[in-house]
């Protein structure tokens, strides 16, 4: 029989990825011949989606985008083993794949998400199984000193925390996941989630243990319902081969985990709004100190993570701290997925070490704009990260080397804009993005982006450019280092960078009328 696979993926469902599966269905038994469709994540690749391969393991073939319409011809093409207009090739030697360092995303679109024996054989609860012959300090020590940072915008050690919230004398600890994934242009967790959601069961067991913890929420955006019947659906596989609950395989830890459906706001991906919102609150930011690893959920010790970095510990127990700390360039250990979206011609993940400069990502994997227009600016880090310009596209992406640039890494999304992009229009929005989703809890977050977008607005007009453009720097200022939280804090590096790398087009002077 023959196996083909075929991605439930949310991006490849939205390409119609199920009526290709039922294409296939209908093909094959037209043919009298039996097939076995496997429905596993998204490879990344998605401007090929839906991608169709055809074997086991690595030894499968790839086609795409393969629609309803061209199913019975490639399923033909299978069956006679013969080329297709639509076939790759083997899967792992396409160079989008090849040229990769797949450690978080390993089995993402390789196995069957919700099969412990697939996940098992792919070096699934190694790192699980370790964990739970290890002392927690020792699993705290090791976290550390792998390097790892928090992959949600702020880089902060992971291992700090974990630590921090070990050494809490408390009655309860709690382990909290931000899936919020709520920036534009990004597209990993839910990617994760959706095709190896075992591994986010593993790594949060894992917080749990080394920490002290014995429950955990994972709290992921409304606007991802399949992430969130995937996370569902692998808590109660782990739960019923006894690798999440009481007593896991005997070993005398317990953690329990709870899936909790997001509020809807954007503000809901700041930590301290996120516990506000899975306590059943309004989603508001909460003022600092305490500390969440000293009292957060419930007001007890909980070590916050986002996704990417929770996955990326099952590999750090298993492999050990060198081997990811092996990875990237200066302070910047291990892999990030970077996520590559808007004016772009190969749009999709791809999980490379740090280092990678930004020119490779765009030009390289992503094949440069897909207007075919020239190249004139990327957003780096989500809505309130920094625009870069082509002078910049050399610059490597790690922690260091972009702020350093004023820039920021964050979750790894890139936003790519051709030539027709008007960087005045651009920081109005980043302004107009702020005061939608502010939770309003202070004044400078608050007020400084209506503040801000009238002032672009009025910049835009071509009034008094000079003179706005300098009460923006100061607005911006005091958003900076006022504001409660990065909601605030951040809106100032779109508007600043825009200005600084692109001042032609705010050189809107109302033109003089002739006489």
């Amino acid at each position: 029989m023959i196996r083909i696979w075929i991605p439930a993926d949310t991006a490849a469902l939205a390409a119609g990825a199920d009526e290709t599966a039922a294409a296939f269905e209908e093909a094959a038994q037209a043919r009298g011949v039996e097939i076995d469709i496997a429905r596993n994540g998204s490879r990344g690749m998605l401007w090929l989606e839906p991608l169709v391969e055809a074997g086991m393991n690595h030894d499968r073939i790839a086609f795409g985008p393969v629609r309803a319409a061209d199913a019975a011809s490639v399923l033909d093409a299978i069956l006679d083993g013969k080329e297709h207009p639509l076939g790759h090739g083997r899967t792992v030697e396409m160079p989008w794949l090849a040229h990769q360092e797949r450690l978080t995303f390993a089995r993402v679109g390789v196995i069957d998400p919700l099969d412990l024996a697939d996940y098992e054989a792919h070096a699934g609860l190694t790192g699980l199984r370790k964990a739970l012959t290890m002392e927690p300090a020792a699993i705290c020590a090791e976290v550390l000193e792998s390097g790892l940072r928090g992959r949600g915008g702020a880089g902060f050690p992971a291992g700090i925390k974990w630590k921090t919230v070990l050494d809490q004398k408390a009655e309860r600890k709690y382990v909290a996941c931000n899936a919020d994934e709520g920036d534009s242009g990004t597209f990993a967790d839910r990617m994760l989630m959706e095709g190896d959601p075992l591994l986010m069961v593993e790594a949060m067991t894992i917080a749990g243990i080394a920490t002290g913890a014995t429950e955990g929420y994972i709290y992921i955006r409304s606007e991802y319902p399949r992430a969130i019947a995937q996370m569902k659906a692998a808590i109660a596989v782990m739960e019923g081969a006894g690798w999440l609950g009481e007593n896991i395989q005997g070993s005398g830890h317990s953690f329990r985990m709870k899936v909790r459906r997001g509020a809807g706001a954007y503000i809901c991906g700041e930590e301290s709004s996120m516990l506000q919102s899975i306590e059943g609150k309004r989603g508001t930011v909460r003022v600092k100190p305490p500390i969440p690893a000293i009292s957060g959920l419930f007001g007890q010790p909980t070590v916050i993570n986002n996704v990417l970095t929770l996955a990326s510990v099952p590999l750090i127990i298993d492999r050990g701290a060198a081997f990811y700390k092996n990875y990237g360039v200066g302070r910047s250990h291990g892999t990030q997925p970077f996520q590559l979206a808007g004016n772009i011609k190969r749009g999709g993940l791809v999980e490379k070490a740090f280092g990678i400069t930004i020119r490779e990502l765009i030009e390289g994997f992503g094949g440069g704009t897909a207007s075919g227009r020239p190249f004139r600016t990327a957003q780096i880090g989500g809505p309130l990260g920094a625009y870069v310009s082509e002078d910049m596209l050399d610059l490597p992406m790690d922690y260091e080397a972009m702020a350093t640039h004023q820039a920021m890494v964050g979750h790894g999304g890139v936003v790519v804009f051709d030539d027709t992009v008007d960087m005045a229009e651009m920081a109005r929005f980043a302004f107009e993005f702020c005061e939608e989703e502010s939770c309003g809890k202070c004044t400078p977050c608050r007020i400084g982006a209506i503040r801000g977008k009238e002032t672009v607005e009025k910049i835009l007009r071509g009034e008094n450019v000079a003179k706005n453009i300098a009460l923006i720097d100061d607005l911006c200022e005091l958003m900076r280092d006022g504001s409660l939280c990065a909601m605030g804090g951040l809106t100032p590096m779109p508007v600043l960078s825009a200005i600084r790398l692109f001042p032609e087009d705010f050189d809107r002077a109302t033109p003089v009328a002739a006489e």
